[in-house]
This record gives structure tokens, sequence and C-alpha cells, in this order.
């Protein structure tokens, strides 16, 4: 059988030219184009790049992303300009237009209505759970005594473990249960001090159970499945709002009046509430502000989404983010969301542009960075259903994606700015901008063999 070059052992174990060298040289069909490419994108400070490339494995290259800020944020009274990662056209510009629009009307308030992460001891015991509750609440401060090493800086500054049960989950599962610590993690996310424990405790059930005089021979097994925090914090949540009088609101497109606009606004947040095709997509504007400050600030947006779908799913059917209410003439429009994010350790203090991120907000406390993201989110899902319910989505949209159609099309800084004003009151598509190039580049053609 002939051998297949696309497989390769000892990968890892190259150097990081050798792993390009590899790559280009049997996936693509321009090695040395693509060699030269790859390269350009390495960062110009060797330090700099070593620093990059320890965030991951198998590095070839660094894949930049655009680093925006949205001004004009006022939260409880103070100015943010929040910083944004993402590659997606309106997105800074919308939460920024949220921003201007809520500064007039005294602002985003946010607060914390909890701030406890969990973590679990998944294990399997044959045997009565009011006998095992027993035996665990003698043996917990046993428990604690070992874990002290691993919690006490983090006591120091308020927090540490906060209270911890068994659960029986017998009824779902033959023999399982669950050992439920929930923990304060301070400024910190906290993934690595909670496993830590976790994995500490878990270790620490074999001769516990084998030690215990009440266990029978059966009942000194036990079978530890796994130890490791969970990245649903329900009981670790932001709420963000905004509210005024209706009247307030303002005039908004087409001539639509305030109550028009709140009226429509309000019935679209009940339609992503009761139909879950709807809220996909209206909770996937909601993180397109959060993700985008997330990973601004050196955290993990993979956690804080699967967080927030989880608590949209909470009542068993997946539902929107965010809530309405008109009462006694007053808007108010607010977000919860739970989630875990961190300001010291991990990529906040390592990645070059993330301290600039935490700088740029004040170096935040992980509360304050919170009600930041949230306030994010609920202004990038005010600017979209403003949009939808007035005007409709794509008008903005495909404005803000003019230039990469431009760019794709490689119109050059004449024609940009050209196209950019012609299109600025027509509606924009591919082909409209592909027709408007074409004709231009006719004209010049003409204009310069009229010259000859």
């Amino acid at each position: 059988m002939q051998e297949d070059k696309k497989i390769i052992s000892g990968f890892s174990k190259l150097g990081k030219r050798g792993k390009l060298k590899w790559i280009v040289e049997n996936f693509f069909k321009d090695p040395e184009a693509v060699t030269k490419e790859l390269i350009s994108y390495w960062h110009g400070n060797a330090e700099q790049q070593d620093v990059l490339d320890g965030f991951s494995e198998n590095t070839i290259s660094n894949f930049p992303m655009p680093f925006g800020v949205a001004p004009n944020f006022i939260i409880n009274g103070k100015t943010y300009c929040i910083p944004m990662v993402i590659e997606e056209s309106s997105v800074v510009a919308a939460a920024s237009a949220a921003a201007k629009y809520w500064m007039k009307r005294g602002g985003f308030k946010a607060e914390i209505l909890g701030k406890t992460k969990i973590g679990q001891i998944h294990f399997e015991w044959k045997g009565d759970f009011e006998k095992l509750n027993r035996v665990f609440h003698k043996n917990k401060p046993h428990l604690l005594e070992n874990v002290q090493h691993i919690i006490t800086n983090m006591e120091k500054r308020g927090g540490g473990i906060k209270d911890m049960e068994l659960i029986d989950m017998t009824d779902k599962e033959p023999n399982y249960y669950q050992l439920k610590v929930k923990f304060e993690t301070c400024d910190s996310m906290g993934a690595n001090f909670i496993n830590s424990v976790l994995e500490t405790f878990a270790s620490l059930f074999p001769s516990l159970f084998e030690k215990e005089k009440e266990f029978s021979a059966e009942e000194k097994n036990v079978n530890v499945i796994m130890a490791i925090l969970s990245n649903y914090t329900p009981n670790n949540i932001v709420r963000a709002y905004v509210e005024c009088p209706i009247d307030n609101l303002g005039m908004f497109d087409k001539n639509m009046d305030a109550e028009t606009f709140a009226y429509k606004f309000h019935k679209a947040i009940r339609i992503a509430t009761i139909d879950p095709s709807r809220a996909t997509t209206h909770n996937k504007g909601i993180f397109n502000g959060v993700d985008a400050v997330v990973i601004a600030t050196g955290n993990d947006f993979r956690a804080v989404e699967a967080c927030g779908h989880t608590y949209a799913s909470r009542d068993g059917q997946y539902r929107s983010l965010s809530s309405c209410t008109i009462e006694n003439g007053i808007f108010k429009f607010w977000l919860d969301l739970p989630f875990a994010v961190g300001t010291v350790g991990g990529l906040t203090k390592l990645h070059p542009i993330a301290k600039r991120s935490i700088e740029l907000l004040g170096n935040p406390s992980a509360e304050e960075l919170m009600m930041v993201i949230g306030v994010a989110g609920l202004a990038q899902n005010f600017a979209a259903l403003r949009s939808l319910v007035t005007s409709g989505i794509q008008k903005g949209h495909m404005k803000m994606h003019l230039h990469n159609m431009l760019i794709t099309l490689k119109a050059n800084n004449e024609e940009i700015q050209k196209a950019t004003s012609f299109f600025t009151e027509k509606a924009v598509s591919f082909n409209a901008v592909r027709d408007f190039l074409d004709s231009e580049r006719g004209i010049a053609s003409k204009i310069s063999l009229s010259d000859r």
C-alpha cells in the first residue's frame, strides 16, 4: 500500500518552521507563497511571539482579529470605552450606537445577582443515601483540612469553599451520586483553583470509604468517575438593564412614534421567549456583544456561551436571555446572564492586548467586568431589535459589509471612496457593488484610451 504523505508521526516534536514546512509541502499547491504568507503574520517581536506560541500547541502562525472599541458607555454613572474583538461587521458600530442612544436616557445600570460557582465529584456507590450523607458530614472537616494549602490565599481575599452537599442522582442513574461544592473565586475565573480542590477531595474518597466503620464491606467500595468544575453558574449572574419613560424613547424610522416602537420591541422579546427558532438568533446577537468583550479581555468565550445557552434552556425550552416590560408608562429592558470571568490569572495577564483591554476598562474587578460584559450584550441586543422593528436589519448590516465586498473585488482607494459615496442612499448587494466597479472601471478604461 502506498504511504500517505499526509499522515505524520512525531509532528509535535518538530520545531515551528519544521511544522510549517511539512504543512505547506503536503497540503498547499504553492508551498513557497503560503510559507511567506503565514510567516508574515508572525509577531515582529520574537519575545511576544513566544508568549503567543505558548497559549496553544502545534502553532505555525497567528490568526489576526480586529481589536476595536465602543465608546460612550455609561454604566452605573461611570464612563467606559469597551474593547471588542470580533470579525463580524456592524457589531461594534451597533454597540456604539446603542451606547450613544442610552447615554442621553440615563445610561445603563448593572448589578451582580450572585457570585457562586460550582464544582462536582461524580461517583458510584452502593448503599443507603442517608448513611452516606451522615458519614460525609462527619468527614467534612477532614476533607477541608486536606485542601487548606490550596484555599488559604483565596480565603484571605474573601473567597474559598462556601458550601458542600451530597446529591442523590440514583433516580436518574443507578448508584450515581455527586458531591457538589460551591466556590467564591474573587477576581479569578477560578477553573484551576476549583479543579485542584475537587481532585484533592476525589483522591481522598477511597481511603475515607475504606476506613469508615459504619460501612459494610460492599459499602467501603467507591468508584470516582470524575472531578471537574461546572461551567454552568446559575448563581454567578449579572443583570444589565435600561429604563425610561416611553415618551423619552423618541421617534424612529418611517415616523414611528415611541409608543409604537415600545409595543413592537416588547412583542419581539415575547416572540423570542416563546419560539426557540427566533430565540436562537436573538441570543446569538446578544453573544455578538458578550463574546467580543470576553475575547478582548482574555477570558473563555466558549465557557461563557455554554453557560448562557444552558441558562436559556433552564425550564426545558430554549428562550430569550433578555426581557422587556411596559408598565405605568415606563419602558424597561434587561438581561440576566450567568457566566464566570476573571481579571487576574490566565490570559488576562499573559496576552499583551488582553492586558491593555483590562487597563482600558480601568483595571476592574471580576464583578465590574461582568457588568461591562452584560451591558455589551444588552446594547447589542437593543441595537439589533431596534433595527428589526423599524428599518430592518439588512440596510445597516449591508452598509457595513460594503467595505469587505470592495476589498474582495480588489477595489483601490479611489474606487472605495466613490463606492462609499454612491451607496450612501442605495441598497448594497454584492452584484450591485460589482456592477458599480465594472462601470467605474469601464469609464476609466475609456478615459485612458482617449488620452492616447
